[in-house]
């Protein structure tokens, strides 16, 4: 079996909304994607990526330094270990001063170290602005979305807070379900069906936000059973975006929710009291909900 054979056919574990998927048959072009992969990596592998690299470099510059008969003055120690400091010295363009090429060899060997370092510093700096700069939201999602019945109406309900307690501007929701439809002409797919909400924006979020969606006849989960969504393996799907008046950033969040994550005949506990007339926030109780004993529908 050849490798891009074995690349194509190998299963891919990925993990998309909070759901674990095995991908096969797609090549992973890694080297034409780089950025992505020093984008979406860790803080500890980014840096320990970076080590690597810089460590093979010197270690292959090193190697080429001491091809060449007594190419550096003043090596010190006097074998590849002291190439390898000559060559950190030169890829990092401090260049001490008492260690130097000497031959015509070493000074193109030099000549092209520099440029690699200077390339290879820029392009560092590069990545870590743009992953220190990337906008990061702070917007807490309730673990489990609520459905009760209010007003004569049944109502599904989810929590979001602004974590960051700053205020985003003209933030925006949207709400979908996900479910598995079988057709006769289209066979077994995943369909995505908008689900209509009372307010889908908040002039100012600054601290709380709860996203109401009316189950009537125009709403997707209208005379859906329990069971019914967990056969077909039924998901919510809340995105919320806004600007950031700290950063002028718009900010993105995204949250996914199985159905069995739904707390049928729940609301969730009040989190605002009052101390005289200022009032706290007990996010502590977020979370939590409540079951209700008057629920139909």
């Amino acid at each position: 079996m050849n490798f891009p054979y074995f690349q194509k056919h190998r299963g891919r574990r990925i993990n998309i909304g909070g759901r674990d998927i095995v991908a096969l048959g797609l090549e992973q072009h890694v080297w034409q994607d780089i950025y992505y992969y020093c984008m979406t990596s860790s803080w500890p592998m980014f840096f320990g990526g970076a080590a690597l690299i810089f460590l093979l470099f010197n270690t292959l510059f090193a190697a080429l330094y001491m091809l060449d008969a007594s190419p550096i003055a003043n090596l010190a120690p006097d074998n590849f270990l002291g190439a390898f400091f000559f060559s950190v010295e030169t890829l990092a363009t401090v260049g001490y001063g008492d260690m130097h090429p000497q031959t015509v060899y070493a000074h193109c060997i030099a000549t092209a170290e520099i440029f690699v370092g200077m390339a290879s510093v820029a392009l560092t700096t590069g990545v870590m602005f743009a992953r220190f700069s990337r906008p990061r939201s702070q917007i807490l999602f309730a673990k489990h979305p609520v459905c009760h019945m209010a007003d004569g109406r049944r109502i599904l309900v989810i929590r979001l807070a602004n974590a960051r307690m700053n205020i985003i501007s003209e933030a925006s929701a949207r709400l979908r379900l996900l479910k598995n439809e079988l057709t006769p002409t289209m066979g077994n797919f995943r369909k995505i069906s908008d689900m209509k909400l009372e307010r889908d924006q908040h002039p100012v979020f600054s601290l709380g936000w709860s996203i109401i969606h009316v189950i009537d006849e125009s709403s997707p989960l209208f005379g859906c059973t329990e069971e019914q969504l967990k056969m077909s393996n039924a998901a919510l799907m809340l995105s919320i975006e806004g600007i950031d008046e700290t950063t002028n950033q718009t900010q993105r969040a995204r949250h996914y929710y199985p159905c069995s994550a739904i707390r049928w005949n729940h609301r969730y506990k009040d989190i605002l009291s009052y101390q005289g007339e200022i009032p706290h926030l007990h996010y502590v109780k977020f979370h939590e909900s409540e079951p209700l004993d008057d629920f139909s529908g």
